[in-house]
């Protein structure tokens, strides 16, 4: 039998409001940033938008190269080419991440940067090759300071966070998740589950009710 070794601390990822609240700010700093002709806070803004919008790890989207993004009108993905353990995966996403891959690819065009298929999607502007964890991780900690999230929060809290948002979206749909996140083990994807139960959430108010007690006039 299957033990699960680790549980998700409620303070490791976000709540909705404050992930909208993150993007927003993040996409309108992108927004005065391009106006203004700085890259900076465009990549910040793109960075925290895939890893909200795909759960991956910090170590997969560093690693990852233009090519490895499916942009169809159907249904979009992007190629893990090197996931934990080795395992490579496809994440499916729709809607916004595709246009803001496009816009994104584009951009790099007109930077001067290359999105070939072989290119790093994301290129250090000093290295000229593949971005660091390190500089990533800076990337979600400016768009989390000036989106007043705090400070204990790093860019893995976006992994938690979609695993968490997709889990009630798909109305509690464990393989689903455990698929797009690459888990080896459905045990690891459990922890989602444990804290997004309704059943949790329903129980509990139903004892709040139990205990209650009416104030006195």
């Amino acid at each position: 039998m299957e033990i699960n070794t680790w549980t998700l601390d409620p303070d490791k990822f976000l709540s909705k409001e404050q992930a909208v609240r993150l993007l927003q700010i993040s996409k309108h700093r992108a927004e005065r940033a391009y106006l203004k002709g700085r890259k900076v806070a465009i990549k910040d803004y793109f960075i925290v938008h895939l890893a909200l919008a795909t759960g991956l790890r910090v170590m997969e989207i560093v690693a990852l190269n233009c090519g490895d993004l499916s942009l169809n009108n159907f249904i979009s993905s992007v190629f893990v080419r090197k996931g934990k353990g080795r395992r490579q995966r496809r994440v499916y996403f729709i809607g916004s991440l595709k246009r803001h891959c496009e816009e994104f690819l584009k951009w790099k065009q007109t930077i001067g940067e290359s999105s070939g298929p072989d290119q790093p999607l994301l290129l250090s502007s000093k290295s000229k090759t593949y971005m660091s964890r390190r500089a990533v991780q800076r990337c979600f900690k400016r768009c989390a300071r000036v989106s007043d999230l705090p400070q204990h929060y790093s860019i893995h809290s976006l992994r938690h966070t979609y695993a968490c948002l997709l889990y009630e979206a798909s109305r509690n749909n464990l393989r689903l998740v455990q698929k797009q996140l690459g888990h080896q083990k459905i045990t690891t994807t459990q922890v989602y589950a444990d804290v997004m139960s309704p059943e949790v959430t329903n129980a509990l108010n139903s004892f709040e009710n139990l205990i209650h007690v009416k104030p006195t006039n």
